[in-house]
Parts: structure tokens; C-alpha cells; sequence
């Protein structure tokens, strides 16, 4: 059974699982039905963040344009454009014992594409999730159903990874952002063109 995570619930990772190495991150949603005619493309990314809370270069922001870190320890499943269909929308895959040493947090993000342009925004997104997979037993460890919070945000910081004493630990987080993928590479320090 996957523990169920609330919004601001923090669970241990590798400490009662000694032996986790790698880990699948799914996240999903569904479009309500009055939507505004043009198809919703959400895009799961993850940013690699050190000590200070910022991506140290453009390579750790692993996303539809950057399927993959160098270091291989984040690598992007790829763009879903629509969303149709059950379970996981987008997947990001984690190899723990790869992750740089400079890296302490990978924040797991969802932006809708031209969000402005098409008039979209989380209000008109339900079922989203986050879960994290075994990728060896094949096992669902975590579910965070983010719930139905949001109305103008075009952005959510779903989650995050991070190291604390040397383990790894998931903080379920949900908050909103407006602005979209812009606003948040500007707050892990990332220049947008």
C-alpha cells in the first residue's frame, strides 16, 4: 500500500528502504469537461537544486527541452501533448545513487503550455497526482493527490526530493505559482529568453 501524502507531509525515502536506488516519478491529471476548446498540454519538469535553492547551471532543469542531466541521475519520459488517458501523464526517472553531491533538493514542477495564450489555468485541471514508484519491486511508495486548491495558478511545485542526513526524504508540496514555467525558472534561477 502507497502511503498517501497530505499537502505539507514529509516521508523518508531510503531509511527503511536501505536498498532504493531507482524511482519512477508519475504525475498525472485529467481536463474538466468545460474547457476552453483547445487542448490542455500540462508539462511535468524537475529542477536539480543546490544549497541555496537554485539550479547551479540550465542543465539541471530537466524538462521537454532537456530530457536528460549529464549525470543521468533525472531523465525526462517525454512530452504527453494531451493528457487522454489513465494513470501517469508524464514520467521522470530518478537514479539516487547518481545525483550530483552539490544537489540537495529535485523539485518536481507542472506548468500548463501557453497558459495565457489559451486561457488555462489549475482551475480547470482535477485529479492531479504525484506518485513515486520502486522501479526495482515496481512498487507505488508515495501518492500526494494535490486536490482541487488551485483556481489562477498556471504553475505548481508538486513536490520534492531532498537529502536530510544523508537519506532522502519526499516533502508533498502543492503551492501555485502564476506566470507559469517563466516564474519558476525564475525562482530556481534560471534565465528564460
Amino acid at each position: 500500500m502507497p502511503i498517501n501524502l497530505s499537502k505539507g507531509q514529509k516521508v523518508d525515502l531510503t531509511k527503511g528502504n536501505p536498498g532504493l536506488k531507482n524511482i519512477m516519478v508519475g504525475l498525472g491529471w485529467d481536463v474538466n469537461a468545460f474547457d476552453s476548446g483547445v487542448d490542455f498540454d500540462l508539462d511535468a519538469a524537475a529542477f536539480m537544486l543546490g544549497a541555496d535553492g537554485k539550479c547551479p547551471t540550465d542543465k539541471e532543469f530537466v524538462f521537454y527541452g532537456n530530457l536528460a542531466h549529464p549525470s543521468e541521475s533525472v531523465k525526462h519520459m517525454g512530452d504527453n501533448l494531451t493528457g487522454e488517458g489513465e494513470g501517469d501523464d508524464e514520467q521522470i526517472q530518478i537514479d539516487l545513487s547518481k545525483v550530483p553531491a552539490n544537489i540537495e533538493r529535485i523539485a518536481f514542477t507542472v506548468t500548463i503550455y501557453e497558459a495565457e495564450a489559451r486561457r488555462q489555468n489549475f482551475g480547470q485541471v482535477s485529479n492531479s497526482f504525484i506518485r513515486l514508484v520502486d522501479e526495482t519491486t515496481g512498487k507505488e511508495m508515495i501518492r500526494y493527490d494535490l486536490g482541487e486548491d488551485f483556481s489562477i495558478e498556471t504553475a505548481v511545485v508538486v513536490g520534492e526530493l531532498y537529502r536530510h542526513n544523508g537519506e532522502w526524504k519526499f516533502n508533498a508540496i502543492g503551492s501555485g505559482f502564476q506566470g507559469g514555467l517563466a516564474a519558476l525558472c525564475g525562482h530556481y534561477g534560471i534565465e528564460v529568453a
